[in-house]
């Protein structure tokens, strides 16, 4: 198995690609090793299907050039902190030893996101413990991980960022892996399904519009905004800021 430099997860297909695409499409361009695991296959929503959005999440994979997508097929408007749904991304998180985890939001205006960010923060946690034993794909004992970061990406709700990605040479990239999830987004004709929050264009719109306000507030462009989980946030070097020069 590949081992990852960042592990991001969304508690629906489509999460990530509105939360932080920008920024995985930027480090996939930097050559760092990104993959996304999705909690559940979105079975719940109001439109799609648990295939189309498969689909959907593996169109928007490719346009991202993410080295792996996976889905844990847990329960949509389900998800609970709960061992049986710790255990499938404890294995997941061992197998991949990533350094870094995104994850969704610890509070938004959909509950699964913020009941996906404590499942996980639990289950990054526990992945670390010795005495959990999961096995890998082929049934071997998996050794022990934790990642050394945590963060959270900004989805509905306006969160305080405590740092901002970066992403004006890759907005257009995260549109159109935005775009990849037809069935829920930019819907001019809702058809026989029903008309959503999020299907609505000017839902659309509005993303571009809170990517340039969220870069504009780092200096840049566009930008994605993200929460450190467990603060202060730790360096050894200033390599960061002597790497960037946002206008400020």
């Amino acid at each position: 198995m590949k081992r990852l430099d960042i592990l991001a997860f969304g508690a629906h297909p489509d999460d990530t690609e509105l939360g932080c695409s920008g920024t995985l499409a930027a480090l996939v361009n930097q050559g760092v090793k990104v993959g996304v695991i999705d909690l559940t296959r979105g079975e719940m929503g109001s439109r799609g299907s648990a295939e189309i959005r498969l689909k959907e999440a593996q169109a928007a994979s490719d346009i991202l050039g993410l080295h792996i997508r996976e889905n844990l097929g847990l329960p949509d408007t389900e998800l609970k902190n709960i061992r049986d749904h710790q255990l499938p991304i404890i294995q997941k998180i061992r197998t991949y030893k990533p350094h870094i985890c995104i994850l969704p939001a610890p509070s938004d205006r959909h509950p699964d996101h913020g009941n996906a960010a404590k499942l996980l923060i639990d289950a990054i946690f526990y992945s670390g413990l010795i005495k959990i034993g999961t096995n890998d794909q082929n049934g071997s004992k998996q050794e022990p991980h934790r990642p050394a970061h945590i963060i959270h990406y900004i989805q509905d709700e306006f969160l305080k960022s405590d740092f901002i990605f970066d992403i004006s040479k890759t907005i257009n990239i995260k549109e159109k892996a935005i775009a990849a999830f037809s069935s829920q987004f930019n819907v001019d004709n809702p058809g026989n399904q029903p008309a959503t929050y999020i299907s609505d264009p000017g839902f659309t719109e509005s993303l571009r519009a809170r990517a340039k306000m969220v870069g504009h507030m780092g200096g840049f462009d566009y930008g994605e905004g993200f929460i450190y989980h467990k603060k202060p946030f730790p360096v050894n070097n200033f390599n960061f800021l002597l790497d960037s020069a946002p206008k400020r």
